[in-house]
């Protein structure tokens, strides 16, 4: 549990060191955002989920990312930053694929959605009631964030990224799947 604090506190640190050296610098970081479509910004697929468009866009992100990062975290460090690696990897490449074209992408929100849909759907994978409540409380405080992964007329008129949410989404619950006690038993028994 200590170290999932650690861990948590330590990424979100990094996330607000990165802001301060953003804003200091012109928002020069900025241009790690993802631009759709262009094979260049593939780079950037993991790197802007580092990144945020200012200050209110990271205190927004900070609060979910801390709790959900803590409580994923908890079932073991490994297993997390695979978990982690695999949402950057699934919302970044959702928005490289389908956002429109000329938008910049950036921030955690990706990385949240995905979190949530890993600590809601984990339990019931694996069969442990203990993540099934877990994930059942999760989606009873959080449930209402899941309008941000749907291009409605407030998402879209306040040009917040619903497809970086909808595929951070997508890979959690398939990193539910995929770092499953289930799954990762039946590799070992074959």
């Amino acid at each position: 549990m200590k170290r999932a604090a650690v861990v948590m506190l330590a990424w979100v640190a990094l996330l607000w060191v990165l802001e301060a050296v953003d804003q200091a610098g012109d928002n020069k970081l900025d241009t790690y955002a993802i631009t759709p479509r262009q094979f260049g910004e593939l780079r950037d697929v993991i790197p802007a989920s580092f990144m945020h468009f200012g200050w209110d866009h990271l205190s927004a992100n900070t609060g979910p990312l801390l709790v959900l990062g803590f409580i994923a975290a908890m079932r073991g460090i490994g297993r997390f930053a695979g978990v982690v690696a695999l949402i950057m990897l699934v919302s970044g490449l959702g928005v490289w694929l389908v956002s429109p074209a000329g938008s910049h992408t950036a921030g955690a929100s990706g990385v949240v959605f995905g979190l949530f849909g890993y600590v809601v759907v984990r339990g019931f994978v694996d069969r442990r009631m203990a993540d099934v409540l877990i994930g059942i409380v999760v989606a009873l405080v959080y449930g209402s964030m899941v309008w941000g992964a749907l291009p409605t007329d407030q998402v879209v008129e306040q040009s917040i990224s619903w497809q970086c949410h909808l595929f951070g989404l997508v890979g959690g619950v398939l990193a539910a799947f995929y770092f499953s006690d289930r799954r990762r038993a039946g590799l070992r028994a074959g």
